[in-house]
Parts: C-alpha cells; structure tokens; sequence
C-alpha cells in the first residue's frame, strides 16, 4: 500500500502543478493530503495510523517535517537563506535603475561594426547583468525591448536574435550571485551530510572496519564555495556563445551582419563607454572580489552588493541634475578613507594607548559616517523619485517570501515522499544501473534536463535535488565533490528556462517581442544555446578542476587555511613531499651529513643530543618514505586485477543489500498483521520473505570463492602502506621538531637578552612594591619570557616567586633568591645561545629549509603559496577511492 500512496502524492502533485495551482501551496497541499488519507485508510483497514507508511508513522512524519521546517526557518543565520533577499533587493534595485538600457545601448554602438556584433554586445551585457543583477525576467525583457527591435532593423535572423536574448537572460542563473546557487547549496549541504553517513555505513559493512579514514569523508558546500565554483563554467559558457555568434556571422553573414556606428569614436564616445562599464565593473569586483579573497562570507557580499546598488541607483534616477554623482562621489571617497585606516591605523577603540590609535579611530568614525550619508542620500532619492525605493521593497519582499514558501514546502513534501519509501526506490533503482557512478549520473542529468521542459529551477532544485544527491555523493567511485555536483545540476537547471514549451525566458520575450517574430521562431532560436549549455556540461563534466580548483585556492591562500596536517589533505601533502624528495634528496642526504659533524656540545646536553639523533630520523623517514611509495605502487599493480573482481562483488552486495531492504519492509507488514483473520495475508507475505531470502542467499552463492583471499590479499597491501605512512609521519616529527626547536631558540637570543635589565628592575621592586602591583609586573614578565622559545626554567622560577609573594605571610628571601636564580639561569642562557648562534645557526637554518618542505611539511601551521597552490590543483580532480571499500 505504500507504494499506492506514493503515486497518489506524485499524481496530486503533478495534477496541481498541472493545473496551475501556485507551487507553494501544491507541494505541502499533495503531501498532506495523502499523509491524511494514508492514516484514515490504515486506521479503518488495519486499526493502525502507521500501518501504510514505509518508514514510521504521521507522528513520527510530522516531527520529521517540523524538524525539517525548523531547519529551513528556525535558522536564518545560515548565509544560504539571508543571502537571498540581499542579493534579490540588489537585483530589483539595479533593474530599475535603467543599467541594463546604458549597458544595451553602449555596447551594441562598440561592438556594432563587427560581424555579429550586436549579438556580442547582447551577450556581453547579459554576462555583466549576470553578475550584478541576476533577475532573469528583468534582463530578458530590457534586452528585449532595446536589443531585438535594433537586431531585426539590422537584418538580423529573428531566430539567432530571440535565441541569443533568452540564452543571455539565463547567464544569470549560473554566473554568482545567483539565488539558484543558494538554493543548490542550502540542499548540497544536508544531502552531503546524509551521504557522508551513507559512506561510513557503506564502509564498515565492506571492510569490516569500525572507522572510516576521514580522508574518504564527502565534503560539504556553501553559498560562497558554489559562487566560487561556478565562476569559470559561467565564464565557458559566455564564451561558447559569442563563439557560436561569431561562426554563425562567418559562415553566413546575412544571418548577423554588421552595424556601422553612425557616430564618431572620439573621446567623448570612450568616456561614455567608461562611464557604462565602471559601475557595474566595481559592484561585482566588490561582491564576487570580496567573496574570491575571503574578505567577506556571502552574506556581507550580499549587503554590500546591496548598498552598492543603491548608491548607482541614487545617481542613475538623478540623471542630467548638476549634484547627481555627488552621494555616489562621498560613498567612493569614504570608502578609501576606511581602508587607508584600515592599512594603517589600530582601529580597536579598547585598544586605544596612543594619539596616532585615536587618530585612526576617529578617521575611521569618519569614513563609516559618510558611508552612511551616502546610503542614506542615495535612499532618499530613491524614496522620492517615483518611490523607486518603496517599488523595489515591495518586489524583493514578493519574491523572497515566494522562494521560502516553496523551500518550506518542498521541505514537507520531501518527508512524505521518504515517509512512503520513495527514497528507498530511488536508491534501489540507481545502484541497480550497470556502469558505477556514471551511469546514474547520467540518468540523473537526463531526468533533470526533461523536468526542466515544465517545472522552474525551485522546484527542480528543492525536490529532486534532496533525493537523487545523497546517492552520487555517497558513491566512492567516482568521489566528486558537492560543488562540483551542485555546479553541474545548476548547469542543467538552466536550461529549464530555454526549453520550449514552458521555459521562462520564452514567456518573458514572447511578451515584448513584436508580432512579427513567431512564436516557432522562438523556439528554433534557442535550440542551439540549449545545445551550447549541453556542450558546456559536458566540458565542466570532463575537467572538473574547472569548478573544483577557485574554491580549493581560496581556501588554502585564506588566513583561516587548513594546516598541512589535516588528512582530507594528506593525499595531495604526500605528492607534493614525493616531489619535493625526488628533486632534493641528494641534497638533503648532503647537508644531514654536513649536520652531523656539527659540534652541539655548546648546547644543553639534552637538546643537543635530540638534534644530532634527528639527524638520522631524517634518513630513516626518507627510507620509509620510499617504502609508502613502493607500497603505493604495489597497489596501483594490483589494482588492475583486483577491480573488475571488486565490482563484481560490490555489485552482488549492493543486490543482496537491496533484497535485505525488502525483507525487512515486509517483516514490518508482517508484524502488523497480528489478528486470526489476517492470516492468510501473513503468510502470503511469509512466503514473499522466503523467496527474497532464497534470492538474497543464491546471489551470496555466486561471489567467487577466491574473493575472501584475494580481499585479503589487497587489504594488506593497502595495510601495508598505511602503516608506512604512519610511520613515516612518526619519524618525520622527530627528525624535524628537535632542529625547529633549536632554530628558534637560537634566533631568540636577542629577545632573551632584551628582558635581562627587565628582570634586574623587577628583582629590585621586591620588598618596595604593593603586592598587587609587584604580582602584575612579574606576570607581565613571566608572559614576556614565555614567548621566547626554551625559558620553561626561568618563567618556572618566577612562577615561584610570585607564589612565595602571593602566600598568606610573604616570603622575601625565598623569592629573592629564585630571582637570583632566574638571572643565573637567563645570563647562562645567554651565554651558549650566542656561541651556539655563531657556530650552528647558518648550517641549521640551510638544513631546515630543505627539511621544511619534506619531512616537517606537516609541522607547519599552514602550506606556503607555492604549496597551496600545489594542493589546490591536486585536490581538485576527483579521486576514485572504490577500491578502499
């Protein structure tokens, strides 16, 4: 009965898409509907509410839905939701500032003369709005009504013209910011939860083993990791239409011919080109550059995209008047200020201990003021002027409390599908599929692309994507990341606005073209930028670095990067180490030598024999090193062997895991089914449970019966270079910590010495100070020393001394004399540090360079640029990893 209920849902909910009835209210209105049906039926028919429901009952559903509820609106601080209404605000406000009218007619008069070059110019400025405005209908409709009139007055073929508008309109879909991207991350990052927990499961029943190593674990996303990663798709995509624009006009050039430019190229015409193209230039270098180099999380862009929007639009509705640019002018030069403070100047206002501090402060005051002058100027006129402000409020408000009504009820609507087991017959039917990972990628992106010729992108992104994104990213054969994943359903999504008969893009330029343009026009017109998008997704599909590596560069280049250390890095830290002994191991082996006949008596005899031992932990961690790569290479021998054998058996598991699934469905039913007139039913459904467990036992029959030692076999190999790792990780840290440790306390000596008078100062307020003010400056001292590297004997005898001031009857001459002892104790140091400086430094510090980038990588707090940049490539290919599982 489940599965009747769960085509009843489908067919309400289709039948109510299909009617019209507004989105919002079909999805939650189909699923409660059949929630309530299923519950009356199975209380009447089988006296149980939760006799018909796959998974628990309507109580524990509704908790499922208010949990998923409280998810999407109980936590509006997540920069996937308050993004929204920023950059919708953003969006609104620019359209009504007439920038796609300026930007429309500039350009075409630049571009004119070349052959295609309106089409040019239409898809440059659609690209420009992609990543300013990003509303779909606002852009297709101002393209339309300035563009197209002047594309067929210049003989322009209607098909290429209409089709070049509407493809242009949807860049703005897939080029950051984007809602659609919001959207895709809000969903990726729950669906990259369930499947990392999908994954673990999947690996413990495969290896037996307890943990998963946290190297196999699914990545997440967010908001600004999917703006990142769409960034250089939407930027193929751009140019895989002006290509095509340009071959077209080549080819055939009656189809885009020329438009010569009536007026003259002088300054004036430069100047006004510049003046079209530096606004909407600085707004995205301001939002995706503030993104891009981690000065702003997506939810600040998203309001500084927003001010920014306001200030051109205070200009632009001011346009001729003699003050116009004055707001926008105060903004910029505000703007400057603050951050010529902010390179400058301590801006902390407890921190405040000089005149130059104040000064900063009260610069900084000053430029936030103007800042919010300028904002404030501009809303006025916004407010004013054919209440312009008041228009775009009422817009976003529409808008935004549009989206989050279908993210609510998609939220419900996904728990009533789970509820009736349509998850579990969606994973079923996917792992089913012949050919891994691929293939039910493909089957995916297929369904999508055919969903995309009647729904919109919300319903798509906030339905499907819940249910089918778990299970390609819990797939370890082909391991992609969520980004990328994302990236690509975005993609795909886009081509819903093109797809006849019920894409957007169409509707909108349907409603401005001129009736001379055909409807089937239209619709050929198209045709070849959805073809276009398919290209695209092909090409982000094959080289995913494409959408993988900004994300991961930005990440490793940031000041909050992960440490070296950090095993989902471990991969690429390793290859890089492999390099790095490849290209200096000779050199290394050289200068270990030149170490080892170092004279370290003149330091103290326990440091000095760590560094001398660390000498030879540096050749046993090369030597181990060689034997993780003979490991490794042992494995990539073998694999070839062990992988068709693996999939065959991973296969039947997944078969037999599927019947299992089944099984366990029907021993529910049958538990149920407790009253002597239900007999009969039990044991028809017996008899079901029998023939799947026979199944289930007859495929455990073809597992050939040399995979248990040929599992074996592999797993030690794969053992064997673990454990090689490990212990060259072990190694490493003693081969590279005793000479770090050595480094900086020989480095420190002048900060060592620089206290020395400090502490005779101190040792002479004993006795002649209060209490309190004598036990802060030996605190401030004990910090001081501290900082410097190997004083633990000193701060450990002014510790004492502050306990021997702090007793209940003080103790002078105690303390006196650990002073006395902390100054032997600084002047001895001082001592050998210098002479150790003088003979050791040079030689240790050429060492430890060469160690720094090998063996004590992972000792490092963060990768260098050159390293970072390394990982970034490594880590942004997709690894097979299937063959750990």
């Amino acid at each position: 009965m489940e599965l009747f209920f769960l085509f009843l849902l489908i067919v309400l909910m289709a039948t109510a898409l299909g009617s019209g009835y507004p989105v919002a209210f079909a999805l939650p209105g189909a699923s409660i509907l059949t929630i309530i049906l299923a519950a009356i039926c199975g209380y009447l028919f089988a006296g149980s509410v939760d006799a018909y429901f796959a998974q628990g009952g309507p109580g524990q559903w509704l908790s499922a839905g208010v949990t998923n509820l409280r998810g999407v609106y109980w936590e509006p601080e997540r920069d996937t939701l308050i993004a929204i209404p920023l950059f919708i605000f953003m969006g609104i406000m620019l359209q009504r500032s007439k920038i796609a009218e300026d930007l429309l007619i500039t350009m075409a008069q630049l571009f004119g003369p070349i052959p295609g070059g309106l089409g040019i110019s239409v898809v440059f400025v659609g690209a420009l709005l992609a990543a300013t405005t990003g509303i779909l209908g606002a852009t297709v409709v101002a393209m339309g009504l300035i563009s197209l009139p002047a594309m067929l007055r210049n003989n322009y073929s209607a098909p290429l013209a209409t089709g070049t508008i509407a493809a242009s309109g949807t860049l703005g879909q897939i080029i950051p910011p984007s809602i659609v991207l919001i959207i895709l991350a809000d969903q990726l990052s729950s669906s990259a939860d369930q499947a990392g927990t999908a994954r673990k499961a999947l690996f413990r029943e495969s290896t037996g083993e307890l943990s998963m190593p946290s190297l196999f674990d699914v990545g997440s996303t967010s908001a600004g990791e999917m703006f990142l990663g769409a960034f250089i798709p939407g930027l193929v995509l751009v140019g895989l239409y002006m290509l095509f624009i340009l071959v077209v006009a080549w080819i055939k050039p009656s189809m885009a011919p020329p438009v010569p430019y009536e007026g003259k190229y002088d300054r004036q015409f430069m100047f006004n080109v510049f003046m079209t193209l530096i606004p909407p230039l600085a707004l995205i270098f301001l939002v995706l550059g503030s993104i891009i180099s981690g000065i702003a999380t997506v939810n600040q862009a998203g309001a500084i995209g927003a001010g920014g929007a306001l200030i051109m639009a205070g200009y632009r509705l001011t346009e001729g008047q003699k003050n116009a640019y004055y707001p926008a002018i105060l903004a910029v030069a505000s703007l400057f200020l603050i951050g010529f403070v902010l390179a400058n100047f301590n801006t902390g206002i407890k921190s405040i201990t000089t005149t130059a501090d104040a000064i900063g402060v009260t610069l900084a005051g000053a430029g936030v003021i103007g800042l919010l002058a300028a904002l404030g100027w501009s809303g006025w006129r916004a407010v004013k002027i054919d209440e312009t402000l008041h228009g775009v409020m009422i817009e976003t408000a529409k808008t935004t409390t549009l989206v989050f009504i279908i993210l609510l009820g998609a939220a419900i609507l996904t728990a009533a599908f789970r509820a009736f087991g349509g998850e579990h017959l969606v994973r079923e039917f996917l792992n089913s599929l012949p050919g891994g990972f691929w293939s039910k990628f493909v089957v995916v992106m297929g369904v999508i692309f055919l969903l995309g010729f009647f729904l919109d992108f919300i319903e798509i992104a906030v339905v499907v994507v819940p249910i089918v994104a778990p299970i390609l990213l819990a797939d370890p054969s082909a391991n992609v990341t969520a980004v990328w994943l994302g990236v690509m359903i975005g993609l795909n999504i886009q081509t819903s606005f093109l797809t006849p008969p019920f894409g957007f893009a169409l509707f909108y330029l349907r409603g401005v073209a001129p009736p001379v343009v055909k409807t089937i026009q239209m619709y050929k017109g198209v045709i070849p930028f959805i073809s276009l998008q398919l290209v695209a997704l092909v090409i982000v599909g094959l080289t995913p670095q494409l959408v993988n590596y900004l994300p991961n560069r930005v990440s490793l280049l940031s000041e909050t990067s992960p440490p070296p250390r950090n095993p989902r890095l471990s991969y690429c830290v390793d290859n890089y180490i492999g390099d790095q002994f490849a290209e200096n191991s000779d050199e290394i082996r050289k200068r270990a030598e030149i170490v080892r006949t170092l004279d370290f008596s003149t330091l103290p005899d326990k440091l000095g024999k760590s560094a001398q031992d660390s000498v030879d932990e540096t050749l046993k961690a090369m030597e181990i090193f060689a034997a993780a790569e003979k490991a490794a290479g042992d494995i990539e021998a073998a694999s070839a062997g062990y992988r068709p054998m693996h999939g065959q058996v991973r296969d039947i598991e997944s078969d037999m895991r599927a019947l299992a699934g089944r099984i366990e469905i029907l021993e529910i039913d049958i538990d149920r089914l407790r009253d002597p007139s239900e007999q009969a039913a039990r044991e028809k459904l017996e008899d079901r449970v029998a023939n799947l467990v026979a199944q289930r036992d007859a495929l455990k029959a073809t597992i050939p019966a040399e995979w248990a030692g040929t599992f074996k076999a592999f797993s030690d190999l794969r053992k064997a270079e673990s454990t090689a790792r490990s212990k060259f990780n072990q190694a490493a840290g003693k081969a590279y910590g005793p000479i770090a440790e050595v480094l900086a306390i020989l480095r420190s000596a002048e900060d060592l010495g620089a206290l020395a008078d400090k502490l005779t100062e101190t040792n002479g307020k004993i006795g002649q100070t209060e209490p309190e003010e004598m036990d802060s400056a030996l605190r401030d001292l004990s910090d001081q020393i501290g900082d410097v590297a190997g004083t633990r004997e000193i701060k450990s005898a002014i510790s004492v001394v502050r306990k021997a001031l702090k007793a209940k009857t003080p103790d002078k001459d105690e303390a006196l004399a650990e002073m006395a002892k902390a100054s032997e104790l600084l002047e001895t140091q001082l001592v050998w540090r210098k002479k150790a400086s003088s003979e050791l430094l040079q030689p240790l510090a050429a060492y430890e360079e060469l160690l720094r980038t090998t063996v004590g990588l992972r000792e490092q707090s963060k990768l260098t640029r050159e390293q970072a940049l390394y990982v970034a490539g490594c880590t942004s290919d997709h690894r097979d990893i299937s063959l750990s599982f």
